[in-house]
Order: structure tokens, then sequence, then C-alpha cells
């Protein structure tokens, strides 16, 4: 071959390769907008934003973030198939609208965002399990409520319920009266979900003992480095017996691990396949969110800014779940 006809074929090679990159690019099919829904607490707005970031900077899609909140959410999704994504549903809050929306068949679940699942419980701040070795379970809270004591109401420790209203409310009464704490423990509401987080707050600045309610992956947990209690396996009966404020004999057991779904509309799946792809990959750590959540509260950060601080300071966990095309394209639009 002369060193001509080699120079041609050379640039008809990278010819066909131009023309064909366009095809292999990852894009967003024939989606139109694709709606997320960004709910009322950080984590779930965080990941809203973090979504609606690949979606437009690595995909090319019209996202759009939709205001949102569990409840609404799932019924306008059951109803409309809107909006087209929520990155935090959880499902086990909102489980009928799940199950017909399950059997209607027009939302599925395309991953399980918090690798750990959510987590609630009884927790406590690390230094009480490091100082009392021999607290390990909700089951040791009885031999041990000295360490609980509380200064307002001595010869009792104080247990901090779920606010009023709240599910976790229901639970926790039931939990206190399964594990026989009516004589040891004075069960304490907090009035409200800023209180017991003020509650925490306090009692870590002081190092002082806490135990009660919350969840996880959450700010307070990263913050705070909150530990939940070990509790027995979960018993699926006994445990929807906690949830029911009129529960005749409440049993220790344990709290399942919560399901909370990258929920998606099934058209999606059929328009927009790489996008689908990308959130089948979906999930976070929950020690990491935790952390990155507690970042954001530390700094008063909006849900963008944490989700961009996510973006920028934990590549390893979301370069995974997209190409390395489209990972290049959301880090050059940061």
């Amino acid at each position: 071959m002369t060193h001509k006809t080699r120079l041609a074929a050379l640039a008809l090679s990278a010819a066909a390769l131009s023309q064909a990159a366009p095809a292999a690019a990852a894009d967003c099919g024939t989606a139109g907008s694709v709606t997320i829904a960004e709910m009322t607490w950080l984590s779930a707005a965080t990941l809203a934003h973090v979504t609606q970031k690949i979606l437009a900077n690595g995909y090319g899609c019209d996202a759009q973030l939709v205001p949102g909140d569990t409840v609404p959410t799932a019924t306008s999704m059951l109803t409309r198939s809107e909006p087209s994504i929520a990155p935090e549903l959880w499902v086990s809050t909102v489980q009928a609208q799940w199950d017909q929306m399950q059997e209607k068949g027009n939302v599925y679940k395309a991953s399980d965002i918090f690798s750990g699942g959510g987590q609630d419980g009884l927790w406590v701040p690390d230094y009480v399990l490091t100082e009392h070795p021999e607290i390990k379970s909700i089951e040791d809270l009885a031999a041990n409520w000295q360490v609980f004591e509380d200064n307002q109401n001595p010869g009792k420790g104080r247990l901090y319920n779920g606010p009023p209203g709240w599910a976790s409310e229901v639970i926790i009464t039931n939990y206190y009266k399964a594990l026989g704490l009516q004589d040891s423990f004075e069960l304490f509401s907090p009035g409200s979900g800023e209180n017991l987080k003020a509650s925490i707050a306090r009692a870590v600045a002081q190092h002082r003992p806490w135990v009660g309610y919350y969840w996880g992956p959450s700010d307070v947990v990263g913050k705070f480095k909150l530990v939940r209690l070990g509790m027995p396996d979960s018993d699926r009966e006994a445990f929807t017996c906690l949830t029911d404020a009129n529960c005749a004999d409440p049993q220790v057991t344990g709290w399942a691990a919560g399901e909370v779904a990258v929920a998606v509309v099934a058209d999606l799946k059929e328009q927009a396949p790489e996008v689908a792809e990308f959130l089948s990959k979906m999930q976070v750590p929950n020690d990491d969110i935790s952390t990155v959540l507690a970042w954001g509260d530390d700094n008063g950060a909006t849900p963008e800014e944490v989700a961009v601080h996510f973006l920028k300071e934990y590549p390893a966990i979301w370069t995974a779940w997209v190409p390395a095309e489209v990972a290049e394209k959301v880090q050059a639009g940061l």
C-alpha cells in the first residue's frame, strides 16, 4: 500500500468512526421531558438533583424537577404516571399504592436506592456504646436505665419517641410496652422533628447519653455519629402489630429494613433504555450518604449544592452507574 493510499484509508476509517459515534453515544432516547420528584427532606431532594444533573448533562435529557412528597408522589405515579422518576420512594410507607402500581404495571422499582435499606429504630451516639459496652441491643435498655437517667425526672431514664403524627410514634410506643420499660423509662414526646434533632444536638454537644427514635440514612445520623441499637430478627406478624395503635399484645421483634425504591414509570424503560440502565444501577451506601447530608447540614447547603458536593467528592460511587462518556460529560458540567 502506498503512503497516499494508507492516508486515504485512515481518512475513510476516521470518517466512518465519526459518523458512528453519535449512534453509540448514550442519550435520552425518545423520551420527552423527564420529570423527577424533589421530595421535602434533604436526602430525597439531594438525590433528585443528582439524578437531574446526570440526565441533563450526561444523557442530554430535558430533565425537570417537580415538587413531591411520599404520598402525593406515589398517588400521582399510580394514577397519572407522573413524575417519571422518584429517586427515593419509601415503599413501606405507601404499600397500598405501591401494590396497585405493581398490579397496574405502570411503575417499577429500578433499584434499591440505599444499599442497607431504610433504617429505623432506637439510636444512641457512638460514645454511649464505647463507654457502656454492656449496652448492645434494645433488650439491654431496661437493665441499664441509669445510663439515660433524666435530671428532670430522677429515677427514670428518658426514651425519645417519634414526633406526634409520625408512624414511628405508634411503633416506639408499642416497643416501649413490649420491652417492659414502663417502670424504668419515661417515654418522652419531642413535639416535632426539629425538636427531636435539637435534643440529639444538645446531648452530643455536652457528651451526654441519649436514646430514642431516628432513621437513616440522614444528616443527623452522619453528623452526630449515631449507632442503631441491635434488634432480634424481624417477624412480619409481630411487627405489623407494632404499627397498630391498638396492638393488644406488643412483642419484641426487629424493625425490618425499609424498602426505599428508585421508582420509575414503565414507559421510560422503552423510551430511554440507556437512562433505565443508569437508574437500575443507582444506589448509595448508607454511611456515605449520611456523611454527605451531614456536610450539607453543617454548611447550610441547598439540596442542589449537596448534590454537586456529592458528584465532585464521591465519583467512585456514581461513576459506576453510568458509561465513562456520560461520567465525563457530567463532570464537565460541574
